[in-house]
């Protein structure tokens, strides 16, 4: 049976703050003594149930990933940056090891567009009870331009996107390269925000996946999203010239980065 959409809970969602658009709105990751339902701590890092729990048949949790409120994946140290990556697959795979899900999704949003309401640096780490993730996505969507392949861990640029335009993969084998993929998102990441379309791009999301045994984290730049998907789930790809420069500026900022 197809997937039916997840039904969002209005009532619950009511109160949610907001400061991505809102600047000095309240943040409750910052709030650290108030926080309750906390799953796991290491150091700055929190694992907790979200508060505002919006989505039917789930268990929505949160990873704070540090105290720095204005922190991210371009802006940590690369120790720091490691650390958070190796405490979120952690929690992801508690959840995923319980078999108490039919799938458990991983994601972070950042900045206005992609669909976050909090700057404070977090990922959320979903429970599906009924839903199956992998009917929607395949092998094909993780395949495309090669960028970059050091034994560690392989990007590409995908030439059969989800939604498009340029969607980046990362993948590795197992979780003992979980550091080599953290690694890659803190550079990508960086020239996303500062290079790719000249430093004009605000958004982004990080979705992650386990297929077939390995692990893969899906870049996405977020803009306003085309009506050919709105309307018709027609995705969209950038054309070959323009994906081999983008592979080539992403190859040039892997070669200059001394870790």
């Amino acid at each position: 049976m197809p997937n039916q959409p997840l039904k969002f809970n209005y009532q619950a969602a009511q109160g949610k703050p907001e400061n991505i658009r809102h600047p000095n709105g309240y943040c409750p990751f910052c709030d650290v003594e108030h926080l309750t339902h906390i799953l796991a701590r290491d150091h700055d890092r929190i694992w907790l149930m979200n508060k505002f729990r919006t989505l039917e048949e789930t268990t929505q949790t949160v990873v704070i990933e540090s105290s720095n409120h204005n922190g991210g994946p371009s802006i940590y140290p690369v120790y720091t940056n490691r650390k958070v990556f190796e405490f979120a697959f952690k929690c992801w795979h508690e959840m995923i090891v319980s078999n108490k899900y039919t799938s458990v999704i991983m994601y972070k949003n950042f900045g206005p567009l992609s669909g976050g309401s909090l700057r404070h640096p977090h990922f959320q780490i979903v429970g599906l009870d009924n839903y199956d993730v992998y009917q929607n996505v395949s092998i094909k969507n993780f395949t495309g331009v090669p960028v970059s392949d050091d034994g560690q861990r392989s990007i590409t640029l995908s030439t059969d996107p989800i939604i498009g335009f340029v969607e980046i993969n990362i993948a590795i084998n197992g979780a003992t390269q979980i550091d080599a993929l953290a690694d890659a998102v803190h550079v990508i990441v960086k020239y996303l925000l500062h290079d790719y379309m000249g430093g004009r791009l605000s958004s982004y999301n990080l979705f992650f996946y386990e297929i077939d045994g390995q692990f893969y984290c899906k870049i996405v730049p977020r803009f306003a999203t085309s009506p050919y998907f709105v309307g018709y789930k027609i995705s969209q790809v950038q054309d070959m010239p323009r994906l081999k420069e983008i592979a080539e500026e992403i190859q040039e900022k892997l070669s200059k980065t001394t870790i």
